[in-house]
Parts: C-alpha cells; structure tokens; sequence
C-alpha cells in the first residue's frame, strides 16, 4: 500500500483507520466475496495519510480548532463556524505528491478498464464511519460521473471539505467524536451505467422490527442517490433468507410497486454532472428488477451478512448496458443490531381518530406532539423542540432538528431512504413516503403518529391515548402446552417474530382478500360480468401489469400468505381457506354481480359449501393455485390448509376432491389438511371427521353461537354468548377426547382462550394439544397456561 492511496483490493476491514469504513468495506468485499459472484466495482481510495497532509500543507488545523472550538463554546453559530472551515478546504492546493499520486491511480483505473477519461463515482470515507454504533449517513458528500483529472481533483477537494458540513459537525458531536481524530479517505470507484439502469438500497434484516430472517431491497430508475435521499418513492421487495439455499425455491415474499416519479442521470453540457427528470409512464408502471434479480441480490446479502458476522446496510447498481449487478457499498446496520432479542416491547393505541395520512412506518412505537410543517431546509430555524417535523423529504442537513423531534413525517422516500435510516438510529418514530402530509397537516395541529399497528404507520388528527407493556420473555415460564398465534395482516406479522410461540394456530385469508386484493374472486375470472363501469375500471387498474386478472389474486393472495408464514418458519402455518359470508363478499369490488342477498349470511353460503359450488368454483381454484405457489414455488411447506364451517362428512369429501382437482392433495409433499371444529355436527361425528383430515382447530364463536343459539353479532343477547357455558366446555371436552381418540391433533383458535384466563385453564385440564392465541394476549396468557398445568401435574 503506498502512502496516498491503494487499490481496493489491498485493503481490507482492518483498514479503518487508513482508508475508512466505507473504503474498507468495499476492499474487504474485493478480496473475500468474489468468489460467492459478487461483483463490486473497480476502484481505489485515497489514505487518511492524504487528508492530513493536505490540512497540515494548507494550515487547515487552526481554522478547524479556532471555529469548531467557538462553535463549541457558543461564540459562533454552527452555520458560521462549518462555512469558515469548508472553505479553507476549497482555497486550498494539494501538495504536488499527493495530486499526483491521485492521478497515476486514476489514470491506472482508465487503462484497467480500457475507458479514456472514466467516469468515476468520487466517495467520501471517514475514519469514524460506519462503525457498529454509528452509521454517519450521508454526513458527507458523494460526487457522481466525475472524469478527467481536474475535475477528479476538484472533487477530492470538496469531499474534504464535506467532513465539517454542517451536519456532519453536529452528528460527531452526537455520537462523541472529536473532529480533529476523524480523518477523511476518498473512493474513487468507476461508474456503473445505472443512470442507464437502476440502483437502491438493501439491508438484510427486516429494518423495521429487527427480524433477522428477510433482506428488504429497495429500488428506482437511475442512479442510487434518489433512494437514498428518500426524494422519490421506490419500488421495494422482501425476500426470505432461509429458503434462498433450497433448489426450486423463489422466496420473494413482498413486491410492492413504487411511484418512482423521477430518476437521476447523468447531465449533458455545462458543469452540471448528473440531473434529475421525469420518468416515463412505462417507467413508474414497471417493477424495477424480475424475480431473478430480487433473488441473486437476496443471496449477495446473506452472504455479506455471513462473512461479516453481523446484519448489514448495502448499496447496489445495475448497469444500463450489461443488465449485471453491482455491489456499491456495505456497512453493519446499526440500529437493529443493537436492540435486545430477550425483552419485548410494544404500545398500543387505545382508540383511533381521523386518519390524516398515511406511509411507511418507521420503528414500532407512538408519538405525540404538535405538527412543524417545514417546507424547505433554510427554514429549520424555526423547528420547535418535541414537535412532530413534516416535511417533504430530509437529508443530512436535517440531522440537527430531526434529533429534536418527537416524530416525522415526509412526504416521499420509502423504507431505505436517508429520513428512515437517521430516524432508526435515533430511535425517533417516523412515517415516510405519505404523498400529501403538507395538504392535509397545518403547522401547529397536534398529531398522534402511530408505528404501532404494522408497516403501514398512521398520522391521526388530535391526541390519543396509548399504552406501553414491556416483559423480559426470559422471565415466562415453559408450558407443555403449545403456543401458537392467531394472525391475519401480513403488514403486522414481523411485529411479532420474538414472542415464544410454535407456529400460527389461524392465519385468515379474508384480511389479505379484503384489504390488499379488494375484489371478488369471481369478478377476477369473469371481469366481463361487472357491469358498474367504475368497478370495470377499478379491476383494470388493479390487475394492471399482470397476464391475466386471476394472476393478480393468486400472486397478491401467495405473498401475503408468504409473508405471514415467514417469522413462524420451519413451524406449522394454518392457513384457513376463504370464509367470507354472501354480505362480506357482495362489498368486495365486483361482488355484487355473484352474490346474491340471504335472510341469515351467518348459516349461509359460507365456507366449505362455496368451494365445489358451480357458483364459486372457478374462485375457489384461485384460492388453491395461491397455496400451491406458497408451498411449492415460494417454498413454505410448512403452510397447513384448514376448511372452516365443513357441515357433514360428505361435504368434507366435497371439498378434498377440489382441492386435488386444483393440484392439492391430502398427504402429497407433505400437506396435511386439517378442519375448523365450529359445528354441533362436527362434535357429534368427531370420529368420522378424524379419518378425513390431519387435525382439527376448535372455533369457539361459531361453536359457542351455534350451541346456545345465541348471534354472537347481537348486542341484545351479548350477555348469553360465553364460551364457558356448561354446553359449550362439555362439547369442547368431548370433541378433544375423540379426536386424540382417532390419532389426530385438536387446538382452538377462537377469541376464547385469549379473552378469559380461567377458560385457557380449562381447556389444559381437557388435554387440548394448542391454544393459538392473539398476539397481544400471547405474553399475559403464558403465565396461566403454566400455572395451570402445574395444577393439572403436567410439564
């Protein structure tokens, strides 16, 4: 290595001091990865060596002191005292050795990569930077499309100068470094055509609840500064790491399409290096990367997150010209990373409001506070501590008022971008990429900012009460009894990944039918029978991109399938078939032309009578091509199928011989088929049901509603609905008798057991093999379901 600068694979991690974080990191990839095909582009950094003697030759040093130090001690404002030092940097000359030694290295780089003149990405490196606890986001600039050797000096400068921005000056504070320790290195990497192509961001955990098992890629049209400046919305996708090494396994778990309104390219004429345009129609329709893409970049990020030990915070490209990716950047993520696996935390809105907006959401926690609407970042004077910031997008200049806040709120960027990962690190609630924040918030208006209720984070007009629970989950108990978990919005379902549970006892598929599919099964097969022309354009729009209409329900149905199954995986997943009644499934868009009206939906045509029926048939084979390509393309084959409200044994025959028409059969690849416990009928005919499925799962509200007669939906007979009647436990105790009887498995997953603790005792006592609780219910229950079978004499 000599003195001014190295190739980047001479360097490697235990180069920090010389070359940087981000430098290091890029040598270490260089050398170790590229045996796993991970390609990083070519390219060398300059030494901390450098950066002294460019301040001791300039005299650089007293500025620094004299100005910082007056900063420090209140005589300066910051604005004064960064501006006095940036530019003793940019009236300085580098000493004639170190500029030359800059050019050889980069003349070098031109022949290695037979390009006159390349265009080179000019990166700053400070050897403070990307450390375990302190990422330094964007604290200092980068220089795109820079070629020639003035312009390549000239940029050199300025990164230098970049390490006493303002908010570079503020963050070093924050984090407890002295500014004279920190030195600065400089990348001079050569550009990946991505202006031609497509770039973003990638971590290889879940950034939002920490779950350690999925790697979140975010991507846009161009070059990768828009991502992550957060100044457009990108496209985003998850992908589950376990299933990456399976042959025949495509595990992409989410793809949400992003606005993508604009793109970063280089610039034509004049000084100007890179400038941002539209993107075209086609361009904001399309997803950035296939399904192949999604994958190989999902495999590069376990294996960086292997060879480094730890999650990680990755940059990447993709080429315009070659269509191949590229690796820009990788740094140890630094929030997550730190949180402790062991306790719990959660809060919990205790009512809602009106909703003001709606993003991404950013932590898991609530915030409180009046809104600052700040336009633009000349106006950050005027931010008032503890109050909720809203603004269009942030970047680094925002740091020294975002650390002030009680919450944020921007406009535009997505989960990756530079608002999300500063306010993780700050541990400050954040709500990204809401589109119309400024429009529908007045400065002043107190806010409730909610990260509570999964990915999708609400702004709430006024002040809500919430609570806080937090529980040491090495202090619950063991239980021979297993614990499983009732859920149903895949947006929720990281939430969860740390309760000590074995698996999902109910995962309902009308939630992902309802909220993110939104239009009947039936009017997807046969679009041409929805007559209301604005319904007509409704599923044009949402099928749009999709080779046909029923594509898009199977997809959308599999990933949120997929998704709810991932934080439980290799555990048992029960999904429950479809069980929408003819009232629910008429307000699904299109529903009205195939339902027809009934005097009592609730002991109509629900559940298991649908599926072979001439009049839901052809919906029902979405259902089951969903499940398939969740067990079989996806690669979860622990997801179980339940069939709910199954009236008699015939009709449970019925219902086997769909779904192995539709290609799922009992006892193939492992799938086991089990039924919702929730009829009279199917107490009294246990044993005859216990030959046709694998398993039963006790509904306690049907059940309960069925044997005492009583509407669980009537508020008039609200004080007859108890599960706990002497009708009810007896029906419950018998059904667990016959089915461990006939050699199978029974649970419950109705609200029951999570609504009273002496009924949780109970159905212990009987032998039951699973309660499935509600996520919330899941730590104060554990205790009881201990307590009693200590009682009962079990383990």
């Amino acid at each position: 290595m000599e003195q001014y600068a190295a190739w980047f694979e001479e360097t490697g991690l235990g180069d920090v001091p010389l070359v940087g974080g981000k430098n290091a990191s890029l040598g270490e990839m260089v050398r170790n990865l590229a045996g796993e095909g991970i390609r990083v582009p070519e390219g060398f950094a300059t030494t901390a060596r450098a950066y002294r003697d460019y301040v001791e030759a300039n005299a650089i040093i007293d500025t620094i002191r004299d100005r910082i130090g007056s900063y420090r001690a209140g005589g300066m404002p910051l604005s004064e005292a960064g501006h006095a030092v940036r530019e003793s940097f940019l009236a300085g000359e580098f000493p004639e050795e170190v500029a030359a030694t800059i050019v050889r290295f980069y003349h070098s780089l031109c022949t290695r990569t037979a390009v006159r003149d390349l265009p080179v990405a000019v990166r700053s490196s400070a050897t403070a930077e990307d450390l375990p606890d302190a990422s330094f986001a964007g604290q200092q600039e980068t220089f795109l499309n820079v070629a020639g050797d003035q312009a390549l000096l000239d940029a050199c400068r300025r990164c230098f100068a970049s390490l006493f921005t303002d908010r570079a000056i503020s963050y070093r504070a924050m984090k407890g470094f002295d500014d004279l320790d920190v030195a600065l290195s400089i990348g001079v990497q050569r550009m990946v055509r991505s202006d031609l192509g497509a770039s973003g961001v990638m971590f290889s955990l879940e950034t939002e609840t920490g779950f350690p098992d999925a790697v979140v890629i975010s991507a846009a049209w161009g070059l990768g500064e828009t991502v992550v400046q957060g100044s457009v919305n990108p496209d985003k996708y998850l992908v589950f790491k376990p299933l990456l090494q399976i042959p025949g396994c495509f595990p992409v778990i989410e793809t949400t399409r992003g606005a993508k309104e604009r793109k970063l390219i280089y610039g034509q004429g004049g000084t100007a290096r890179t400038r941002l345009v539209d993107t075209t129609r086609r361009e904001r329709r399309a997803l950035v990367l296939n399904e192949g893409e999604i994958l190989q970049l999902g495999r590069w990020a376990a294996a960086i997150e292997q060879h480094y030990g730890c999650p990680m915070d990755m940059e990447w490209a993709k080429d315009g010209h070659s269509s191949e990716l590229f690796i820009v950047q990788a740094r140890p993520e630094t929030v997550q990373a730190g949180r402790s696996a062991t306790r719990f935390t959660t809060q919990r809105l205790l009512r809602t409001g009106p909703v003001l907006a709606t993003g991404a959401a950013i932590g898991d926690s609530i915030a409180i506070g009046p809104a600052c609407v700040i336009r633009h970042v000349s106006d950050i004077d005027r931010f008032r501590d503890g109050s909720i910031l809203v603004t269009e997008m942030t970047d680094p200049d925002w740091v020294p008022v975002m650390q002030r806040a009680a919450g944020i709120i921007t406009e535009h960027g997505g989960t990756t971008s530079h608002a999300a990962i500063v306010s993780r690190e700050l541990g400050v609630p954040a709500i990204v990429g809401t589109g119309n924040a400024m429009e529908s918030i007045t400065d002043g208006q107190m806010l409730t900012l909610s990260c509570a209720e999964g990915d999708e984070g609400h702004v709430y007009d006024g002040t809500l009460e919430y609570e806080t629970e937090d529980i040491d989950l090495q202090a619950l108990p063991p239980t021979g009894t297993s614990i499983l978990v009732n859920v149903a919005s895949p947006a929720a379902a990281f939430k969860w990944w740390r309760l000590p549970v074995s698996g999902v006892g109910l995962a309902r598929m009308e939630f992902i039918i309802n909220d993110l599919i939104r239009v009947h099964p039936m009017a997807l097969v046969h679009p041409e029978r929805v007559t209301d022309r604005k319904q007509a354009q409704q599923i044009r729009e949402l099928t749009q991109g999709f080779r046909d209409p029923g594509e898009y329900f199977v997809r959308t149905l599999a990933a949120g399938l997929a998704k709810l199954s991932a934080p439980y995986y290799p555990h048992p997943v029960i999904v429950r078939l479809s069980d929408f009644k003819t009232n629910e499934y008429a307000h699904l868009i299109g529903g009205e032309a195939f339902e027809e009206p009934e005097e009592n939906p609730m002991l109509g045509f629900r559940g298991a009578s649908r599926y072979y029926s001439d009049r839901y048939r052809e919906g029902f084979a979405l259902e089951c091509r969903a499940l398939k390509r969740v067990r079989e393309h996806i690669g979860f084959t622990n997801v179980i199928i339940m069939v709910p409200f199954c009236r008699t044994p015939v009709e449970a025959d019925r219902v086997l011989e769909a779904m192995a028409g539709n290609g799922l059969v009992r006892g193939e690849n492992g799938l086991q088929v089990y039924m919702m416990c929730e009829i009279p009928s199917n107490v009294v005919l246990a044993e005859e049901f216990a030959a046709r499925f694998d398993g039963f799962s006790i509904g306690s509200n049907d059940l309960t509603q069925l044997v005492l007669g009583v509407d669980r939906d009537s508020a008039l007979l609200a004080s007859l609905f108890d599960e706990r009647d002497a009708a009810v436990t007896r029906m419950i105790s018998d059904v667990i008798t016959k089915a461990h009887a006939g050699g199978i498995k029974i649970g419950i997953c109705g609200q029951g057991p999570s609504n009273h603790p002496d009924f949780a005792a109970f159905l212990v006592g009987q032998g039951i093999d699973s309660l499935s609780l509600n996520p919330d219910t899941v730590l104060k229950t554990i205790p009881v379901i201990a307590a009693a079978e200590q009682r009962k004499g079990t383990p």
